[in-house]
């Protein structure tokens, strides 16, 4: 974090308020009027519905019996009136429209059978009305649209992918869905959003867009949810609150999808699930919803309004300095990685372990390596754009447990490791985007050795195994031959590593250790340890920045710690404890390619995306 000192002499301007990365992101959630009625799982307006004018129906008051209800209420801007009830008590229903012509559909029954509802009911500002059911009964849907043009799309029972639309009179079965669970949406008939999912676990983060003839796979939501709030259009929306799988559960998190991607927002006060929503992104709602098992009641009354920030604001600039005059302190703009994220990333083509690695987030290698139960050394190379792996020429030499790869995914280099034929070489290759080619040897062949590379020029070997015991040697390549230089401090091996070849880092090893060591250019020194001991663990980064992840301590472990040139901090986990992957990018942008996810599993082909976003922090006067 940047200090005083380090800025002192820098001219910086003075802002009223902090710089953000877009419209949506100055945006501000503030708490509105209660509902009458407790409850979660209530239909609303959705985007045909405002801040201002709003309509909630139906839901489960649990613990209160009976528990499902047909309460609706609608929303004048500060305060919630009750009128008059659905006709059939229900929760987890669909619903689109306004406070004077509203649509209901499907949800479940009262307990303990929760049947399954097809039933169809209109509102014409003071009763609702039976029409035509749904073809298919179902809840936990994404349903939105108005009176007259509406959608129900997934949902329960057996995560239906069913897709219905209702022209004001009957309902139609058209194109499915491509992932079905659960579902939330937002939108209108013609042009609307599904996210979010569970059971089963892979659909969480999903997100599909209608056009009014079919539905297209989009990027993956930031955070994985289930039965969020959300509202806008499906180009411009809020996915809010819901329930993340496994720890922490329920979240606050706020999430704007504007077309092309996920942008997080200011949280929600509360942490809840099944909300009713209303509005725009300009300005909308969420009302009710489920809170954690433990509160004085399962279902919320809260409401809580949102407003999208100024259309002029201050665009986010990676470094800049500045003044905040309202809060009298200066500032600077840089990479948030204590609050970094892991995501799932293309897989690659081949699953493996122990491969060498390196380039960027969006430029990425991945070279060599384990293959399955039977050991196989592999000498497949393949780069990453972003988003997918493409294979590419394989190493000469196929191997396993390599020393390093390099800075960019156009020249690297890769030394020692074990072939098929001995148990560690002494034969390096490097790497020109296209192919590979023999080089000069190591002097010492080991396995496996860790390494820091800035490409097929300059490169740093140390550690590892060479037979019969664990070595401590450090290597230097400098573009035509490798000379040793100072020990470490200790011999180990299973190291990860980060930095450059005149200032890097090794940490972990084998045996289990937490000992860290900085690289000078010259000499190893001996620094502050990690908080775990472990072993097998990748790093990214460099010697003022940088991060660990995974590795096995044992057991195998997804734990990240963030080194900030001094101390430790453990932050986000990776999705799955992996040991042994394949190394790419900085501590703001990495890559955690293929390993071991299990004891009994050689190799898996999964890649994590590590994301740091861009944050104003005070610079302290130290």
């Amino acid at each position: 974090m940047a200090t005083y000192a380090k800025e002192k002499g820098f001219t910086v301007q003075t802002l009223s308020t902090d710089p953000v990365a877009s419209q949506a992101a100055g945006g501000s959630w503030a708490s509105g009027g209660d509902l009458n009625n407790r409850r979660f799982g209530p239909a609303g307006g959705g985007a045909a519905a405002s801040q201002t004018a709003a309509i909630a129906f139906g839901g489960d008051q649990m613990p209160t019996e009976p528990r499902m209800v047909g309460y609706t209420e609608t929303y004048n801007g500060s305060s919630w009136t009750e009128v008059n009830d659905l006709n059939s008590d229900r929760g987890q229903l669909g619903g689109g429209g306004t406070t004077t012509a509203a649509l209901a559909f499907g949800g479940e029954g009262e307990p303990p059978s929760f049947t399954d509802q097809a039933i169809t009911e209109s509102w014409d500002g003071s009763s609702w009305t039976e029409v035509n059911d749904l073809n298919t009964a179902r809840k936990a849907m994404a349903g939105f649209g108005t009176q007259t043009a509406a959608l129900a799309a997934g949902g329960q029972p057996g995560n239906t992918t069913n897709t219905e639309t209702w022209d004001g009179s009957s309902w139609t079965e058209v194109n499915n869905l491509n992932n079905g669970a659960s579902r939330k949406g937002t939108g209108i008939s013609t042009a609307g959003l599904a996210f979010g999912g569970g059971p089963p676990s892979g659909t969480y983060p999903k997100a599909e867009e209608w056009d009014g003839t079919s539905w297209t796979e989009v990027t993956d939501m930031s955070t994985p949810r289930s039965n969020a709030g959300g509202f806008g259009t499906y180009r411009d929306a809020i996915v809010c609150g819901g329930t993340q799988p496994g720890s922490p559960g329920f979240t606050a998190n706020a999430e704007n999808w504007d077309g092309s991607s996920w942008t997080e927002l200011a949280n929600l006060s509360n942490a809840r699930n099944n909300m009713s929503p209303a509005g725009t992104m300009t300005a909308g709602l969420v009302a009710g919803g489920y809170s954690p098992p433990g509160s004085p009641s399962y279902g919320r009354a809260e409401t809580e309004e949102w407003t999208n920030g100024p259309a002029t604001f201050g665009q986010l600039v990676d470094g800049q300095l500045y003044f905040n005059s309202t809060s009298n302190v200066f500032k600077v703009t840089e990479k948030n990685i204590p609050g970094a994220t892991w995501s799932s990333g293309g897989n690659l083509n081949n699953a493996r372990s122990t491969s060498g690695g390196g380039g960027t987030q969006t430029a990425g290698l991945c070279a060599g390596g384990l293959e399955g139960s039977s050991y196989t050394r592999k000498a497949f190379t393949e780069q990453y754009d972003g988003s997918s792996w493409t294979e590419v020429g394989d190493l000469n030499e196929a191997r396993s447990w390599s020393g390093q790869a390099g800075a960019t995914y156009t020249s690297a280099i890769i030394g020692g490791g074990s072939p098929n034929s001995s148990p560690a070489t002494t034969n390096a290759e490097t790497w020109d985007g296209s192919s590979w080619t023999e080089t000069g040897n190591l002097n010492t062949g080991r396995v496996p050795g860790s390494g820091i590379s800035e490409g097929s020029t300059a490169s740093l070997v140390f550690g590892g195994f060479v037979t019969p015991s664990r070595n401590d040697e450090t290597e230097l390549w400098n573009g035509s031959s490798w000379t040793e230089l100072n020990d470490m401090g200790s011999a180990k091996d299973q190291l990860a590593s980060f930095g450059t070849t005149t200032a890097g880092l090794s940490a972990g090893g084998t045996p289990v250790k937490s000992d860290v060591e900085l690289w000078d250019g010259t000499s190893w020194t001996e620094t502050t340890e990690l908080n775990v001991a472990k072993t097998g663990a990748t790093g990214a980064g460099i010697q003022t920045s940088g991060i660990i992840y995974g590795g096995s301590t044992p057991p195998y472990v997804a734990t990240t710690e963030f080194w900030n040139g001094s101390s430790w901090t453990e932050i986000n986990d990776m999705s799955t404890a992996r040991y042994l992957t394949a190394p790419a990018g900085s501590s703001a942008a990495a890559l955690a390619t293929g390993g071991d996810p299990g004891p009994s599993t050689i190799g898996t082909n999964a890649t994590e995306e590590w994301t740091a976003s861009l944050g104003n922090f005070t610079i302290s006067s130290s």
